[in-house]
């Protein structure tokens, strides 16, 4: 960030209140193209990344679930079955197009009764205090433009006792993999982004992206520095993704 009046989109620097209107961009352009570029771009392998998330979320019945950044709801529609009738989760996003390929594939598979959905900007979550027994963000957090605005407010509405995951694209532990990760996300991603999505801007945005995002560390101290206790990150396919955790006690 060259100032505090401007931050990044990708690589480029631009005016603060332009950053979210540029993502929304980006996602209304590849909505329905979504998830076949998830499994194409990752051979399948981001659902095994979300299991993980599932498995670590510790998420009971009867508890309420906070989603951000849900895009077609692959953890919401897990979270729905784990938490039964006399649960919830509310699935937002802050882009409308996505949250309506989301809604729209929820009900095709009968996830009706304990699911709702709400339009959401992740630093300015319209939730009261202390409602959640988890909240989740899963490959959104990078899209914020305050970070620690987000991850604060996550701390919010979370009960004591509650826990937090962010599942994010993150950065590679070896210089090896780095090289062939480097070479693959502005190689390959932009050239399926043409061939799929007709849109290989936003693939290319996506890859810059990641690379402007805070590592597995930096983080964990940003949790640290919410509140959160006992933080602590799972590195996935060598780092290329993380999954972070943290509690409210």
């Amino acid at each position: 960030m060259s100032d505090q009046n401007t931050t990044h989109f990708g690589y480029q620097q631009v005016p603060v209140e332009e950053k979210a209107k540029r993502v929304r961009a980006v996602f209304d352009s590849v909505a329905t193209r979504y998830d076949v570029m998830n499994d194409l771009m990752s051979l399948g392998i981001h659902r095994l990344w979300k299991r993980h998330a599932i498995e670590l979320s510790g998420v009971r019945r009867g508890q309420r679930v906070l989603d951000l950044a849900s895009g077609t709801g692959d953890l919401a529609y897990r979270f729905s079955g784990l938490v039964g009738s006399d649960g919830l989760v509310v699935m937002t996003d802050i882009n409308a197009a996505m949250l309506g390929e989301g809604r729209s594939r929820m009900l095709d598979r009968g996830r009706v009764g304990n699911v709702q959905y709400s339009l959401v900007n992740a630093e300015q979550i319209p939730f009261e205090s202390t409602l959640f027994d988890c909240v989740t963000i899963g490959f959104g957090l990078r899209n914020v433009t305050h970070k620690q605005n987000a991850i604060d407010e996550m701390f919010r509405v979370l009960k004591p006792g509650g826990r937090a995951l962010i599942l994010e694209f993150s950065h590679p532990t070896t210089k090896s993999l780095s090289k062939v990760y480097d070479a693959y996300s502005f190689s390959v991603l932009p050239t399926l982004g043409r061939l799929v999505a007709n849109d290989p801007e936003s693939y290319r945005y996506l890859a810059e992206s990641i690379r402007m995002h805070p590592d597995q560390e930096t983080l964990r101290a940003m949790m640290e520095a919410s509140g959160f206790e006992r933080c602590e990150y799972f590195n996935h396919t060598g780092g290329i993704v993380a999954i972070h955790r943290g509690y409210k006690l």
